[in-house]
């Protein structure tokens, strides 16, 4: 039986805390999937019904007071520590070492039990946060969404590697909504051709196959259909960090308000680009998005 009060979407991921350091500096600040999603989709539309379930150490409970003060219907759940992701640049930006210097423990069953929403989000940083049990749990009770970023690293020591997702296909055969960037698809399905790997992962069951490709746009592949979305350009690139939660959280949130594909993956592509234009989470309004939109 489900209860009374059902979310539109409900986000369900760890709060982290991450440590950023460069030659030039270390900085501190909090992020994960589920802060940038959650942000996002409060941002666009503060009235959405929505909630977020995450587990985190006291060192993470500002974040929570932040959000719940806007509004946001958060449950925490206690554990010992907040993941703890820090990340190390060299003069290359693109040269980083990653290490996970605390884990937080997986979401279960009975934790989820009192949670109802039509959507389901997995804000997933590592293959552990969700079991295959507890997704196929959650897909009998809503649509189960994931970006797939979290489920090819592992931590070996406290290093953070990338691995081949050898559970892919009984993960993604319990899944209706998957987000994928242009390296993750080539990684889950050995193919360079866009259109031929998103058939082979709608063939796992997956409905709704949203492939991202940064500067040159996004493409849908649902219901047999291919929709390409265009990127629109940022009048600066200040930060890329949440791009694809923000995404995500754009994309799920036109589809719940009856938006086409298409018409969900430009929204998503606007919030994106505004997303980049500043630092820190989305706090962008639909207004913002919509002047993106008409051009």
């Amino acid at each position: 039986q489900q209860s009374i009060l059902m979310n539109q979407i409900c986000c369900i991921g760890h709060i982290t805390h991450d440590r950023i350091i460069t030659p030039q500096r270390t900085m501190e600040m909090a992020g994960g999937t589920a802060l940038y999603f959650s942000w996002a989709l409060h941002a666009i539309d503060p009235t959405f019904d929505f909630s977020l379930v995450t587990k985190v150490g006291d060192e993470s409970m500002d974040e929570v007071r932040r959000l719940r003060e806007a509004g946001v219907d958060v449950t925490r759940y206690c554990c010992p520590h907040s993941v703890f992701f820090e990340n190390v640049y060299g003069s290359n930006l693109d040269d980083r070492r990653q290490r996970v210097l605390a884990k937080a423990e997986p979401f279960t069953i009975d934790e989820l039990m009192h949670t109802s929403a039509r959507v389901y989000h997995l804000g997933t940083l590592l293959p552990d946060d969700f079991s295959l049990d507890t997704i196929a749990w959650l897909r009998q009770r809503g649509i189960v969404s994931i970006d797939v970023q979290g489920y090819l690293r592992q931590v070996v020591g406290e290093d953070v590697v990338p691995i081949d997702w050898d559970q892919s296909h009984s993960l993604l055969s319990q899944v209706d909504v998957v987000k994928l960037n242009e390296m993750e698809m080539q990684v889950v399905t050995g193919m360079t051709d866009a259109h031929e790997a998103a058939r082979f992962i709608a063939s796992m069951g997956v409905s709704e196959v949203v492939l991202t490709f940064g500067s040159m746009g996004s493409m849908i592949y649902a219901g047999g259909s291919f929709y390409d979305v265009p990127a629109f350009a940022p009048r600066e690139v200040v930060d890329v960090t949440g791009c694809g939660d923000t995404y995500s959280a754009g994309y799920l949130y036109g589809r719940s308000m009856g938006m086409d594909y298409g018409e969900a993956g430009r929204l998503a592509a606007a919030m994106c680009t505004l997303k980049i234009e500043r630092a820190g989470v989305f706090t962008g309004s639909r207004e913002d998005v919509d002047r993106i939109l008409q051009g």
